[in-house]
């Protein structure tokens, strides 16, 4: 009998279970039997593992640096980091300062008399990093990527996603965040009576904009987030909201057009931005803005601020002072503090090991688009101009963005004027670039990240060196588990550069059609089939929706099947590569954050892509002699090949 993803709930652990019935559980139900959840996080997994050691080793760093038990590093604008760790961790100024960091800021949101008084100063709330009901950013223009663009679109809701809201959970995560908020506006020095006016006031606007708003299933079709209008007629949908002014505020020369990423919310601009809801924006920048800064101010604020986000996410408790001055400083400074990372805990060696194998995935992927039995030999011929021309960017970036060296440390000021100063500089430094060419070395993951990535835009691939550790990769296992590990990363990143987004941009990362007009039609019923594979499938509490996470499937298939293939050209062990494969997506979750996640999420969860990839793979059923009548058996129609 077919089953999707394997037989029994791949959630719990299973100590009898047998690779042809459920490889996953067989892989890691001991693991899944003993792994806790840490009390300051919501799950735990391969990825999370290596973060924790890592978080565990930088902590320790970070400590030393600050008590000068270690000397500072040899890294630029490293010592900035370390001062603002230290203002982090000074809880007994944090404490004692209680609300009073943001009065100044606050009462800018408070003192707003009208529409056309926050008409006036919008665009200086903008570049002030205030909560504003659209949002703007520069970006490399999909089109021409050694030119940026103004895009433009809609602000974020309370809830995860558009979808949340029409789930029995909605009701009830809306009034946690409202209680949240009432008491850090009272915290904060609002009456209980208007504290409770502004609570329900934002809860109405955030109403409006959730209905108009794109969902995670509509974010994840990238090329529709291309949309230019031309600055007058762009400006011409808002009625009562001046936009040609504000424009004229955030730039000296006004751009000629605008690419509009949410053409709905663009349509309804008039609806949500009048003198009629000017009380509604206003208490919902308010609700906004208190809810965002709690987290830079006094323990107690913390601890006010944290109902909702344990709502969505099931943790049992907040991450201790220190560990949040270490994120902090490692969120603010993160390609300055994954540069430390990378030199000192990246050796030349892995770096080289790694390179080859990128190199053998890249011949293997090549092999397999010039033998690909539904490609012509146009499209072939440009797939392999853009595989070839794809850049490597491995460990760590030899050069630190110019960001970093803007970013100044006041250790007399509150951890909250640090943090807001950043904010204002991050944002001019965005606005800058409108009139700038595109920065192609600019990485988009710090070197103590456990990720990888594509980048359409810039046709690059990105491997931090935090990844490339067990059990991903090691320089001591075998070339067949480093296959099911890092050699399905890679090739799954590869892949990205032929996924339903990425295969619409060329070699240099524009948007344009390489394909014949028949294989595009092909590779779009196979891109059906991957969506149909997984749309449906259980998973604890939630249910994956397939249109959402197909374009991280198609790159897990590409990514296992070159993986695969290479194994199979060294004579490799299959059984080892298909069981490190299932052992990287080992993750135990509670139930609030699988709900969450799977709302948002373009990726599916790891231990259904684990199952589900290895059941469309040939060389599964042969490695374990996987029969029909075995849980794992995946009939051969119901099997998605595309790369």
């Amino acid at each position: 009998m077919t089953v999707r993803g394997g037989a029994g709930d791949i959630t719990e652990a299973d100590l009898s279970a047998r690779p042809q019935d459920n490889l996953y559980l067989a892989v890691n139900s001991e693991w899944l039997k003993n792994a806790k959840i840490p009390s300051d996080r919501s799950r735990t997994s391969s990825f999370d593992g290596i973060d924790l050691n890592i978080e565990k080793e930088l902590m320790q760093d970070f400590a030393d640096f600050a008590d000068g038990k270690k000397d500072l590093p040899d890294v630029p604008n490293f010592e900035k980091a370390v001062a603002l760790y230290k203002i982090a961790k000074d809880f007994d100024r944090r404490n004692a300062d209680g609300a009073d960091p943001i009065q100044a800021d606050l009462h800018e949101i408070l003192g707003l008399r009208n529409f056309a008084d926050f008409t006036l100063k919008a665009a200086d709330f903008f570049k002030n990093g205030f909560p504003m009901p659209f949002d703007f950013s520069v970006e490399a223009d999909m089109k021409n990527t050694k030119i940026h663009s103004l895009q433009f679109g809609g602000p974020g809701t309370f809830l995860p996603d558009t979808t949340t809201y029409k789930t029995p959970a909605a009701e009830k995560l809306l009034a946690v965040l409202k209680e949240q908020s009432i008491n850090l506006l009272t915290m904060s020095g609002i009456s209980k009576s208007e504290a409770e006016d502004y609570a329900e006031k934002a809860l109405a606007y955030d109403a409006k904009i959730a209905k108009v708003v794109k969902s995670a299933e509509e974010w994840a079709d990238y090329p529709a987030t291309y949309n230019p209008i031309s600055r007058d007629d762009f400006a011409d949908k808002f009625k009562s909201f001046k936009m040609d002014y504000f424009l004229g505020e955030l730039f000296a020369k006004k751009p000629e057009r605008v690419i509009n990423t949410e053409p709905r919310y663009l349509d309804y601009a008039e609806e949500l931005l009048n003198e009629d809801v000017f009380a509604e924006i206003k208490a919902w920048m308010l609700v906004k803005f208190v809810n965002g800064v709690a987290s830079s101010l006094s323990q107690e604020f913390r601890e006010a601020a944290f109902p909702f986000s344990q709502a969505l996410s099931g943790q049992p408790e907040l991450p201790s002072g220190v560990k949040q001055a270490y994120h902090i400083a490692n969120s603010d400074f993160s390609e300055v503090v994954g540069v430390y990372y990378g030199q000192t805990y990246f050796g030349a060696e892995a770096k080289a090991d790694v390179t080859d194998m990128i190199h053998k995935m890249l011949d293997v992927y090549e092999k397999r688009i010039r033998e690909n039995s539904w490609l012509s030999q146009a499209t072939k011929d440009k797939a392999i101009v853009k595989l070839r021309a794809l850049i490597l960017k491995i460990g760590y970036p030899d050069k630190i963005e110019e960001i970093y060296d803007r970013l100044t440390v006041d250790p007399e000021a509150s951890l909250y004027a640090n943090e807001a100063q950043f904010g204002r500089e991050q944002i001019k430094y965005n606005l800058e670039k409108l009139d700038q060419d595109v920065d192609r070395s600019v990485w988009l993951m710090p070197g103590n990240l456990v990720n990888a990535c594509y980048d359409p835009q810039r046709n690059d691939l990105t491997f931090p060196a935090a990844i490339l550790q067990k059990p991903f990769y090691d320089l001591k296992q075998s070339r067949s588990l480093n296959y099911g590990g890092i050699g399905v990363v890679i090739a799954h990143e590869i892949s990205h550069a032929f996924d339903n987004n990425g295969a619409q941009f060329d070699e240099f990362g524009n948007m344009k059609n390489w394909w014949t007009e028949k294989d595009f039609a092909e590779f779009k019923k196979r891109t059906q089939a991957e969506i149909d594979l997984f749309d449906g499938i259980k998973y604890g509490p939630a249910t994956l929706n397939g249109k959402q996470i197909v374009s991280e499937n198609i790159a897990d298939q590409g990514g296992l099947t070159a993986a695969v293939e290479a194994n199979k050209g060294e004579d490799g062990n299959m059984k080892e590569l298909f069981e490190n494969f299932a052992r990287v997506w080992a993750t135990k979750q509670l139930p609030e954050s699988i709900k969450t996640q799977v709302s948002v999420d373009v990726h599916a969860p790891g231990p259904e892509r684990a199952n589900v990839q290895s059941q469309c793979q040939e060389e599964f059923y042969k490695a374990f002699d996987v029969t029909e009548h075995d849980g794992m058996w995946l009939d051969p129609e119901k099997r998605v090949v595309i790369w």
